[in-house]
């Protein structure tokens, strides 16, 4: 049996867990290293990929980072989410508001320390990112277009920390990073519908808000239509290996999305609807290993 300090302990741990969302962080340091090893750095050995010490810094100088910047959210949106996430926020409460402010400056201080060994450029890179993390919680959204558009480039930015380090400048990374790109765009707005009670009550501008469901339903529609474009280039231009059934599956999802967006009315509808979305991004990131099967295979050696 555990002890009522351990508990409490055992408490705090899942709350700052839940406040840094510790199961997103870990699918984008896995998603970094695929992305590296199938698509950044597709001609070195493996074992260079996986044991560079510089990308090994530059995913932790990220997962640091995002992680402050979740605690930095959390901490302006505690009244907010009071009323959007009551469960997930009695959790959270646990960790108190000074704590969460003492953990962003340390996690924030442990990105830059990370990111100091790989080069200043890489300092300043993720101080401009830490920086813009902070802007977008305080300010930026709140406001509609500015807040989805800004929180879409941050959650897509820790990527291109890696590609600017491979320096790999092919076509077919754009295309990839355009398409990630449009599935959080659609994310943010959901998630905008999903919080419109809160939103409205904390004055948040964001487009349901301000422009009503309707008009929210039909820019997802098209951002849905949109995403079609990376998608069939990746098809057609590519060469993608067994990732097209990735993609042709994403199609069928999206179909699936706008058939249920048209008939949502409730939160849980639209929490159905972002949990649909997430599913989409996190098979992408495990469907990397698609583009070539045979690839860790013959790179081990």
């Amino acid at each position: 049996m555990l002890s009522r300090k351990q508990k409490h302990i055992l408490l705090k741990f899942f709350s700052l867990f839940s406040i840094v969302r510790g199961y997103n962080i870990l699918v984008i340091v896995l998603a970094q290293y695929l992305t590296s090893i199938y698509i950044l750095a597709p001609d070195l050995p493996l074992r260079k990929v996986l044991f560079d010490p510089n990308l090994l810094c530059l995913v932790f100088a990220s997962a640091a980072a995002i992680a402050g910047g979740y605690i930095i959210n959390s901490f302006y949106d505690s009244e907010k989410d009071i009323i959007n996430r009551p469960n997930k926020t009695k959790l959270d409460r646990i960790v108190s508001q000074q704590t969460k402010l003492s953990g962003y400056f340390i996690l924030n201080l442990i990105s830059v320390f990370f990111a100091s060994y790989v080069s200043f450029r890489a300092v300043a890179f993720f101080s401009v990112y830490i920086f813009m993390i902070w802007f977008y919680s305080h300010k930026l959204k709140k406001y509609p277009f500015v807040g989805n558009l800004v929180a879409a480039i941050l959650a897509v930015i820790p990527f291109f920390a890696v590609f600017i380090y491979y320096r790999n400048f092919n076509h077919v990374i754009f295309v990839h990073a355009t398409f990630l790109f449009l599935l959080i765009s659609m994310r943010e707005l959901t998630k905008d519908l999903e919080n419109i009670t809160g939103d409205l009550l904390q004055n948040y501008r964001t487009i349901p808000v301000v422009y009503g469901e309707k008009t929210s339903k039909q820019m997802l529609t098209a951002l849905s239509v949109i995403t079609l474009v990376p998608i069939a280039l990746l098809l057609t231009r590519y060469e993608i290996g067994y990732m097209y059934l990735y993609f042709i599956g994403s199609i069928l999802a999206l179909v699936l999305f706008n058939f249920m967006l048209w008939k949502s009315s409730k939160k849980l509808h639209y929490i159905i609807l972002h949990t649909i979305l997430k599913l989409i991004i996190v098979i992408g990131v495990f469907s990397i290993v698609l583009l070539n099967i045979d690839l860790v295979l013959s790179r081990v050696v």
